[in-house]
């Protein structure tokens, strides 16, 4: 993957240094001059194009197929109303997520600051003063006392000429940080949605794991009360006992720590949809399937992350603002051009008299001739960090590219392991029937019935472990394509409708 080249942007590549400037003009003329002649500096800003493959490695795979992928809403296509459930109740209540809307609250409200900038400032001055003349070094003019009150209302403004495009790059930096906080919120919701998923699929597997594992435990209990009674009529020694004995604790052994893994998955998800830890009892206390997969998955093409992805388009959009704010630093650089004007009354008595009123009205600017470098390497600093916005891009288009070839491999092959460990049960299970009837008989030792429980215990709970795997790694995959943020939730939705109801940028 390589991007279009950048232009470098060096100190020496700017303009000239302002002390070997001409003189400035007289200020109407310059003014004017700069107001017909205005133009926006710095660069601008083109969205990087990046050489991306255009297949999958590992996705001519079985069950996996290049097409449209429908990732968006993921979680319906494992059919399962409590997921469902749990989904809508995390979008509506996941304080991460709020926390995230609120940043889009904030850097919208720092878009309108700098959409502020536009228009003129305005401010009501008003004072009263009392004062006296010395009558040592202050004569008193005729018709005046010397003691005397000087009252004073007047409005006046400042009003910015955008003449280098100052106003306007600070707009667009801000316009693409909004944006950028958008993204942030559509990243956050694809990373908590799988998490969600992934966390919903842990509480099924570990019961499955529990429930597969009091089977044989139970299975283990009749061994030990048949050797019981097998030693009892001298059919078999007492270590037979004592092995069952220690085959069946250490398989109840692993009971506690599956069951703390299943409490801590359910207050983990409580805590996701934002509620108590507690709150789930009453929705996951009872045993249910784990979800299944679908039997085909399309997974798209990888130009579509750059789309799909909320990551990469929030590195884009910050390489934008990035962009931008170069043009903020650069228009230092240049004379900063105002108009400046006031309109108000000034009285030693009756200030509403017609006579009392004062106004003044016109250009003015401002150019610092000498900073000691300061503005030049702000440019610097300026261009230094969209450069390396530009490289956080393009590092997380491929640990975007990365992401989901490794979810691909992992999603196949753990079909694949499941597969063998489905058999692998099966034949468990009917060495552990078959070496029951030959101990009956007397044809076997014990340690062949002690091997083969143990084997079958340890082959079923490999299996529940690796169809939980399977699913949650569907989901990683799902998160890896961007699915789960599209469509936007209603908060969003509205959110974004009130941006482009106010002329503000949406996409």
């Amino acid at each position: 993957m390589s991007a279009i080249p950048r232009p470098r942007r060096t100190p020496a590549a700017l303009p000239a240094p302002r002390a070997l400037l001409a003189p400035p003009a007289p200020i109407a003329s310059l003014a004017i001059g700069a107001l017909l002649a205005g133009c926006t500096v710095g660069p601008d800003y083109v969205a990087p194009e990046l050489d991306l493959p255009d297949v999958w490695f590992h996705a001519a795979t079985d069950g996996v197929e290049e097409g449209e992928s429908n990732v968006h809403r993921w979680w319906e296509g494992l059919e399962d109303p409590v997921l469902n459930d749990l989904i809508e109740r995390t979008v509506a209540g996941n304080l991460d997520l709020q926390a995230a809307f609120e940043r889009i609250r904030q850097s919208r409200a720092v878009r309108g600051v700098a959409t502020g900038e536009r228009f003129p400032d305005f401010d009501g001055v008003g004072e009263v003063n009392r004062n006296r003349l010395s009558e040592d070094t202050t004569p008193v003019i005729f018709g005046r006392e010397r003691t005397d009150t000087i009252s004073g209302a007047n409005v006046r403004g400042t009003w910015e000429i955008d003449v280098w495009g100052r106003i306007t790059r600070s707009i667009e930096s801000a316009d693409a940080g909004l944006q950028a906080s958008v993204e942030d919120y559509r990243d956050i919701l694809v990373l908590l949605l799988a998490d969600v998923g992934s966390t919903y699929v842990d509480v099924r597997a570990l019961q499955a794991r529990i429930a597969s594992l009091e089977s044989n435990v139970q299975t283990q209990r009749d061994t030990l009360e048949l050797t019981r009674d097998r030693t009892e009529s001298g059919l078999v020694p007492q270590l037979d006992v004592h092995q069952a004995e220690l085959n069946l604790t250490n398989t109840e052994s692993n009971l506690p720590s599956l069951r703390q893994a299943l409490t801590r998955a359910i207050h983990r998800l409580g805590v996701l949809t934002g509620e108590h830890p507690t709150s789930l009892y009453d929705v996951l206390g009872e045993n249910a399937p784990i979800p299944g997969v679908p039997d085909t998955l399309m997974v798209g093409i990888p130009a579509e992350l750059l789309r799909q992805r909320p990551d990469i388009r929030r590195a884009e959009r910050q390489l934008a603002a990035r962009t931008a704010d170069i043009g903020v630093a650069t228009a230092a650089l240049y004379p900063l051009f105002t108009l400046n004007g006031s309109i108000g009354l000034e009285a030693y008595g009756n200030l509403l008299e017609s006579g009392n009123r004062t106004w003044s009205f016109g250009p003015a600017f401002v150019w610092n001739l000498f900073d000691g470098g300061r503005v030049r390497n702000t440019i610097a600093l300026r261009d230094a960090q969209a450069d390396e916005a530009l490289v956080v891009y393009e590092q997380t288009v491929l640990l975007a590219l990365e992401d989901v070839e490794n979810a691909l491999v992992a999603y196949v092959e753990e079909q694949a392991r499941r597969d063998l460990l489905q058999r692998s049960v099966t034949a468990a299970q009917q060495s552990v029937e078959q070496v029951q009837t030959l101990y009956r008989a007397g044809l076997t030792d014990f340690q062949n019935v002690l091997d083969t429980e143990r084997s079958l215990f340890q082959q079923q709970d490999q299996l529940a472990e690796s169809e939980g795997l399977v699913v949650r790694n569907l989901i990683q995959l799902y998160r890896a394509l961007g699915g789960g943020w599209d469509p936007d939730p209603e908060p969003l939705e509205e959110e974004l409708v009130d941006q482009e109801e106010n002329g503000e940028p949406i996409f």
